[in-house]
């Protein structure tokens, strides 16, 4: 990815209902961005827009100046939603090899995958018997076949014990480290501090774009907790 996502006053409106409100963002080639609010503040609606499955209202978004939708993005953008992308009664392996088939990728970088996420070891064992983390990284397991270059992830850590969340977090970094655009969503203020950059989604408009540094700063809050809440009391 060379030129990056742009996203243009972009607006959904779902059922009479303005989802999102004139989004305008940047992300880069090797930026981890946390994008991070409270459930029902439009970070789903987003990502499916920022993937192509979401009709959008206005403006626009596209990767490398490509419109997003477009056949040619189908294996430059990885996309992990909430609900598990993977077959309970296959193993590891055979669900990578199944959807790298659908997506016309040679089976053998199913291989690349699972080292990738570390699971290697389980790749015979059934889906049914992998814990959430690890359910969880089947995903993204299937999110990278074809080694996209911007991957979407939908709360990927919710529910999971700290453990676990850490895993996954030193997973993204790596990943972001070999030159991925990342886009994490969630809805737990903590995780903030794991991004390189922060955007706060509030009632379908961004409340802030920096660095989480930068957030503390300026709301003068001790905790992120603490600084979405004197942002929102902010813009109220």
């Amino acid at each position: 990815m060379n030129s990056g996502v742009d996203v243009q006053h972009l607006g959904v409106i779902r059922r009479g209902r303005a989802v999102l409100r004139d989004l305008s963002l940047r992300i880069e080639p090797g930026e981890l961005v946390g994008l991070l609010g409270p459930s029902g503040s439009g970070k789903s609606t987003l990502m499916r827009a920022l993937v192509g499955v979401q009709r959008v209202t206005s403006g626009s978004a596209t990767i490398d100046g490509i419109p997003i939708g477009s056949a040619e993005l189908r294996h430059r953008v990885g996309y992990v939603a909430q609900s598990p992308a993977s077959y309970r009664d296959l193993t590891v392996e055979e669900n990578v090899r199944y959807f790298a088939a659908m997506l016309g990728i040679d089976s053998s970088d199913a291989d690349r995958v699972l080292e990738l996420v570390d699971l290697s070891e389980r790749r015979r064992d059934l889906v049914s018997s992998l814990s959430g983390g690890e359910t969880n990284r089947v995903s993204l397991a299937v999110a990278l076949l074809g080694e996209p270059q911007l991957l979407l992830l939908d709360e990927p850590t919710v529910g999971l014990d700290p453990v676990l969340r850490e895993h996954l977090w030193g997973v993204f970094r790596q990943l972001r480290d070999r030159g991925l655009a990342l886009v994490v969503s969630s809805h737990v203020m903590d995780e903030a501090s794991r991004c390189d950059r922060l955007v706060l989604l509030r009632a379908g408009k961004f409340i802030f774009d920096g660095s989480p540094s930068t957030l503390l700063s300026r709301t003068g809050a001790g905790t992120y907790d603490g600084a979405f809440i004197a942002l929102v009391k902010d813009t109220a």
